[in-house]
């Protein structure tokens, strides 16, 4: 069975940045797509970023993310990260990787693998 633990999520300032990893197991863990969703109190799950998992890299960002962060993989190591700079009270959420057999246009309900998720807390 398929386990992605998240890690990296704190309290910060305004403009400050964080790191955030996912460690997928077993070792023997694959899939095609992996994607990092994040869930302000209140408010639904929604799409941050998405990286395929194989073969040529393949990245996707939602608009308000575009250029403060940045998806990446250790696809031999298992681990997915985003690093997120200039980080803004509005990206004030929990934080969660998730795998898909899917394509890099998955829905996310065709998300089957998901992280407990991390906290990131960004104050003004």
């Amino acid at each position: 069975q398929v386990q992605l633990v998240e890690s990296g999520g704190g309290l910060v300032q305004a403009g400050d940045s964080l790191r955030l990893s996912c460690t997928a197991s077993p070792r023997t863990f694959t899939t095609e797509t992996m994607a990092w969703f994040r869930q302000a109190p209140g408010k639904e799950r929604d799409f941050v970023a998405v990286i395929s998992w194989r073969g040529d890299l393949s990245i996707y960002y939602e608009d308000s993310v575009k250029g403060r962060f940045r998806i990446s993989r250790d696809s031999a190591a298992n681990i997915l990260y985003l690093q997120m700079n200039s980080l803004r009270p509005e990206d004030t959420a929990v934080y969660y990787c998730a795998s898909t057999r899917g394509s890099m246009y998955s829905a996310i309900s065709e998300y089957d693998s998901w992280g407990q998720g991390t906290q990131v807390t960004v104050s003004s």
